[in-house]
């Protein structure tokens, strides 16, 4: 479960709503210091059992560069509602359809598209569906396709337990235990079950399906990258532990995408490496931009 190293927002970052043709989604917008936004926004799309807050420690370095930027919650996640009887609204297209509506939000210009993990799975969704013509295109220690090993067990432990002993008991026997194992601070394991318990279990249910059928897109998104002319970065971890670092490089060399590896990390670049990971995404996102002039 990624955790968010602090909770305090920082300057120029603040807690906010976007309103789209597909529902409200609750966010955090960055924006720069000065006020004045020079460059191409920025989406980033959390992953499974995840949220904006994933994000928070990224946000205000990347706004620096004169960007707007944005991390949702999507759909049934924390904060963002969700539909506890329709299983069907969280399907990998549907959560696509949900980005592409919020980055619509953010034009008239290109959008930088981010993912990660889970999120990597939807924001490519987005694409391949040709609702959205990105400016670039991150997967942040994301895949080719879904989970397979120890990650896909436990992706569908979750998925099952959660009809069975519903999410208070899953916070108290196993995840609480494992954040105070790894000894996280008394606020972020507050927050913790704050969002454990507020996401939508049917949601949580059909996302981890998601996560672990997910079929291999690799070459259709090299094609469309191709053909429609955007940048593709693969981002991860060298210690990431969900998807190997050996798959995603040779995802990476599948995609001809720049790959970055955030030494000392693992499948949270985002948190274990917040300055590393922010300059990476921002030298890549003036290069796609300078492509695209």
């Amino acid at each position: 479960m990624s955790t968010p190293p602090f909770l305090t927002l920082p300057p120029g970052v603040r807690r906010t709503s976007v309103q789209t043709s597909r529902g409200t989604f609750a966010a955090l917008e960055a924006l720069p210091g000065s006020g004045v936004v020079e460059r191409g926004p920025a989406l980033l799309v959390p992953g499974f059992t995840g949220s904006k807050e994933d994000f928070i420690a990224v946000l205000q370095t990347l706004a620096a560069s004169g960007r707007r930027v944005l991390a949702i919650d999507q759909r049934g996640q924390h904060e963002s509602p969700g539909s506890p009887d329709d299983p069907s609204v969280y399907a990998r297209p549907e959560l696509g359809a949900d980005v592409a509506a919020i980055a619509e939000t953010l034009g008239p210009e290109p959008v930088h598209l981010v993912g990660h993990s889970f999120g990597g799975l939807i924001v490519r969704e987005a694409v391949l569906a040709d609702a959205v013509l990105p400016a670039s295109l991150t997967l942040m220690s994301s895949g080719p396709a879904g989970l397979v090993g120890p990650s896909a067990r436990r992706a569908a432990a979750l998925r099952d337990a959660i009809p069975e002993l519903g999410m208070e008991q899953i916070w108290t026997l196993a995840i609480e235990p494992e954040a105070v194992e790894r000894g996280v601070p008394a606020d972020i394991i507050a927050f913790l079950r704050k969002r454990t318990l507020s996401n939508c279990p049917t949601g949580l249910r059909a996302m981890a399906d998601g996560l672990i059928t997910a079929p291999d897109r690799v070459e259709e998104l090299a094609k469309r990258s191709r053909d429609d002319g955007f940048g593709v970065l693969v981002l991860y971890g060298e210690d990431d532990d969900v998807w190997h670092p050996r798959t995603q490089a040779e995802m990476a060399e599948q995609l001809d995408a720049t790959r970055v590896v955030i030494p000392s990390a693992a499948h949270s670049p985002a948190v274990d490496a917040p300055e590393t990971t922010a300059a990476a995404l921002t030298t890549f996102w003036n290069t796609a931009e300078r492509r695209l002039r």
